[in-house]
């Protein structure tokens, strides 16, 4: 999924056609997720809710919306995959969801992986050692640093709250230049979302020795 995100978002450089077959893989990839992943709903009333997992639910909970916005509004606009379907008008309104979709569901996606990088996270010092920690670390900020420079400068923050329904899409930049961009931005999102998660579960452990 993570990867057919990224084919998606470099729209300009593969066509529309290609972009709404890998919509369309990417609606089922997603649906396939919910299903395999269904014992996270049936969890929803069980158990307290902390303060790590309140927020894991809300990003959670807003990737879901996003994800439900850029299905209805490719399909209202689609041209080939869905255009066998009897949906007609709304386009305007179509495209600003899915520039909305679009950008809100990148940064969220990149903040649910956040939550579950500890997961790969303990399988590199696993493999390789925990004394590499350091080296992981300061290649993981020098990449966010970068990643929050690559938000500046694609515009994230009105694209994010539609303050333009134009996207400028630079057909002669190099495909590599692009996706760079994005690596770097997704992994600021999830050096945020892992490093915070840490902090909060260790001001969580400090309280409860306190008390």
């Amino acid at each position: 999924m993570t990867l057919t995100f990224f084919f998606l978002m470099g729209y300009h450089f593969w066509g529309e056609m290609a972009h709404e077959w890998a919509g369309a893989g990417m609606f089922i990839l997603f649906i396939s997720h919910q299903i395999l992943n269904r014992s996270w709903y049936q969890s929803l009333l069980r158990g307290k809710y902390t303060t790590v997992r309140l927020l894991m639910l809300v990003v959670n909970i807003l990737l879901l919306a996003a994800m439900v916005i850029l299905m209805y509004s490719g399909i209202t606009m689609s041209r080939y995959v869905f255009a066998f379907l009897p949906v007609r008008g709304g386009m305007a309104a179509a495209r600003k969801l899915h520039l909305l979709g679009s950008y809100w569901g990148f940064l969220l996606m990149s903040l649910h992986l956040g939550v579950h990088w500890g997961m790969v996270w303990n399988k590199l010092e696993k493999k390789n050692g925990k004394q590499n920690r350091y080296l992981y670390l300061t290649g993981s900020l020098l990449i966010a640093v970068y990643g929050a420079y690559a938000f500046i400068k694609r515009d994230f923050l009105i694209f994010l709250f539609l303050k333009s329904e134009f996207v400028f899409l630079d057909y002669s930049e190099p495909k590599m230049l692009f996706y760079l961009d994005y690596i770097a931005l997704m992994e600021l999102c999830i050096f945020i979302t892992h490093y915070g998660l840490k902090l909060l579960k260790k001001k969580k452990k400090q309280t409860e020795i306190r008390i």
